[in-house]
């Protein structure tokens, strides 16, 4: 399963040993590119933008967790040691500051080195459009992995970036003091479900899917009888 898209390139790039799916897109014209969930690995992140001459303009978050944005620091660190500009850093929703601001202590926790905590130029709002490279993605909140976690949808090339919200036969972990399951679940039935089967999904660790595959047949998502 591809996401395509006329004139754009995708590629999903393993981080960190949570292996979470760091997604660059890129104009292949152009070459210029954005990036959702900088977890680490910011040196392999570097090398992949440096070998295709790419120009990071934007790093979008879909929310704080460690594994989702640990490496935007270093990213930023090492673009600007290039002599390239800082990209913009977007994102999530307000509600997930105190993730972003506690990403060391995260790390401590699981016995990771490498990941700092992460700053933002602005924190989006559900239902704005982020454009760029000539994408417009709609931000939906759906909160209940973490409280301002967003999905970005893009409805014209039929594809979402739903970090941790959603996976293939699976739902995010909901077991954190701040977690919420019913209220998880309620957000995908209600927000991204209606959007249309055809939509495919880019999680944040494991491979693609589509919602309809997922209404059908995810257990999370079926009707208690």
């Amino acid at each position: 399963m591809q996401v395509s898209y006329p004139g754009m390139q995708l590629r999903i790039v393993p981080v960190t040993p949570f292996r979470q799916n760091c997604s660059i897109l890129w104009n292949a014209d152009t070459g210029r590119c954005l990036m959702v969930d900088v977890g680490g690995d910011a040196d392999m992140l570097l090398d992949f933008l440096q070998r295709k001459s790419l120009a990071l303009e934007a790093i979008l978050l879909t929310h704080g967790h460690l594994d989702h944005a640990g490496g935007v620091a270093a990213l930023c660190r090492g673009l600007e040691a290039q002599g390239k500009p800082r990209p913009a850093v977007i994102g999530p929703d307000e509600r997930d500051g105190f993730l972003l601001s506690s990403i060391t202590d995260q790390a401590r926790h699981f016995g990771l080195s490498g990941l700092e905590n992460a700053s933002v130029d602005r924190f989006v709002r559900d239902g704005e459009v982020l454009d760029y490279l000539g994408c417009q993605l709609r931000v939906v909140h759906v909160p209940g992995h973490t409280p301002g976690h967003v999905v970005l949808v893009d409805e014209q090339a039929r594809f979402a970036f739903v970090g941790d919200v959603l996976f293939r036969g699976s739902i995010g972990r909901t077991d954190f003091a701040y977690g919420n399951g019913p209220q998880l679940v309620q957000g995908i039935r209600e927000k991204l479900l209606p959007l249309g089967d055809d939509i495919v999904i880019v999680p944040g660790h494991g491979g693609l899917s589509t919602l309809g595959a997922e209404r059908t047949a995810n257990p999370f998502l079926q009707d208690e009888s």
